[in-house]
């Protein structure tokens, strides 16, 4: 097995068409990470812009995971800037490129999201993921907490409404 680097990145741009070719490969296989298919290029395009834009502005801190110098994963911490949530973050779009799946690359971004949320201060990490995907299992294994469901929360691709699991985590702080 090659060599698996997990980089917090702090600007999308060197990395964009690589980024671009992650979402449309999870879009395609089935992730409900905010994407219908089929995606228009510009979609995906404008939401890393946005993405990019909240970064350098303190309120996002974004994960890649890297083999042989080629974007295999990522995660996403967005920062709570209500002031009475400043202690707490999410997790968003865990992706890994369909064809790297399974070996440990999703445990070593969120590994390296929950060292970051830990040095920020940030005690409690919350996420959603569609009922009964692959993830809830990743999730728990990880030690977060199932809190609930919502029923009829996304659209799928297929036409379908899914529900959504919220899960949660409390973190140790840093010394």
């Amino acid at each position: 097995m090659n060599h698996i680097d997990i980089l917090k990145i702090q600007d999308i741009q060197p990395f964009q068409q690589q980024l671009y070719t992650l979402f449309e490969d999870c879009i395609e296989s089935g992730a409900s990470i905010g994407f219908l298919t089929p995606t228009q290029p510009e979609e995906i395009n404008d939401y890393l812009t946005e993405v990019n834009h909240q970064i350098r502005h303190a309120q996002k801190h974004f994960f890649i995971a890297t083999k042989n110098e080629t974007v295999i994963g990522s995660v996403q911490l967005s920062l709570t800037q209500k002031r009475n949530g400043q202690h707490r973050a999410e997790v968003e779009k865990l992706m890994v490129l369909s064809s790297q799946r399974k070996q440990g690359i999703a445990t070593l971004l969120l590994n390296a999201l929950e060292d970051c949320a830990a040095h920020l201060n940030i005690q409690l990490l919350v996420l959603d993921t569609r009922v009964g995907d692959i993830s809830e299992q990743l999730y728990l294994k990880q030690g977060f907490i199932r809190a609930g469901m919502i029923p009829h929360f996304a659209l799928s691709s297929d036409g379908e409404y899914a529900g959504t699991a919220i899960y949660y985590k409390m973190i140790a702080q840093q010394q």
